[in-house]
């Protein structure tokens, strides 16, 4: 057990170090950082899907002794995830492609948004780090799975939460500062995860179609409408082979059982 527990503490130090891919975002223009983060949401988006269903759904049912309820616990975990985010107001998504990063985007005076970013953001990755975390007690191959599914979402979203934070009034520093506090909640999520070891392999066999769930409604609901809102047929096409790519990865992951 002790080697799973090493990758997944790897594995979320990894996650919360994106959180400082934001600061290379200030170099890029609008129109270069639109297309970078639409393929990598693509790139998401089929990692998820495929680490759904690849994976973590086939691992469920393995494992299942009620088929109904795990199929139940698979809507559940999409159900879950929706009311988390109309109770937070978590709106990541509808910011990545205008990330606001230009020098004549104009500065709340206030910073409610750059709040309620932060906080949301924090919960978020504590969830995303139990989920890691249980994700390598099922196995080091659904948990490396997981782990880069959740790396290509967190990739756009940080692009997204730094130009947002710059837009509500915060400085460059302060705002890559924050953004890293925020993301190593993911490492105090797998904490309680090592903490309730016992206690989280017991529930494993629940929480995994969860999970699952959970990735296909971010998949279906947060990333693949940003995906719609690019119109040209040639950026579709690379969008479309993006998706097919990240679930492909998931895929060649099979290999390392």
């Amino acid at each position: 057990m002790a080697i799973e527990i090493t990758y997944a503490l790897i594995s979320v130090i990894a996650v919360s170090a994106v959180s400082l891919i934001g600061v290379i975002t200030v170099s890029f223009s609008q129109k270069h950082l639109h297309s970078i983060v639409l393929l990598l949401v693509a790139l998401a988006v089929g990692a998820f899907l495929g680490d759904a269903f690849i994976h973590l759904i086939p691992e469920a049912f393995e494992e299942s002794t009620n088929t109904t309820l795990t199929s139940l616990l698979i809507v559940g975990g999409m159900l879950f995830f929706f009311v988390l985010e109309k109770g937070l107001h978590w709106h990541h998504h509808a910011h990545i492609n205008d990330p606001c990063l230009d020098d004549d985007c104009e500065p709340h005076t206030t910073k409610p948004l750059g709040q309620i970013v932060l906080i949301s953001d924090s919960i978020h990755n504590l969830i995303d780090g139990i989920i890691i975390g249980i994700s390598y007690f099922i196995s080091v191959e659904v948990g490396i799975a997981t782990t880069i599914a959740v790396l290509l979402h967190e990739v756009p979203q940080e692009m997204g939460d730094f130009g947002i934070l710059l837009h509500a009034g915060y400085t460059k520093r302060k705002a890559l500062l924050y953004n890293l506090l925020s993301a190593l909640f993911a490492v105090v999520g797998v904490l309680i995860v090592i903490v309730a070891q016992d206690f989280a392999e017991q529930i494993a066999g629940f929480v995994v179609p969860i999970i699952a769930g959970i990735f296909i409604y971010i998949a279906s609901a947060d990333l693949v409408p940003e995906l719609h809102k690019e119109k040209r047929g040639l950026r579709t096409v690379f969008e479309v082979g993006a998706v097919i790519v990240g679930v492909f990865l998931m895929y060649l992951l099979l290999f390392l059982e």
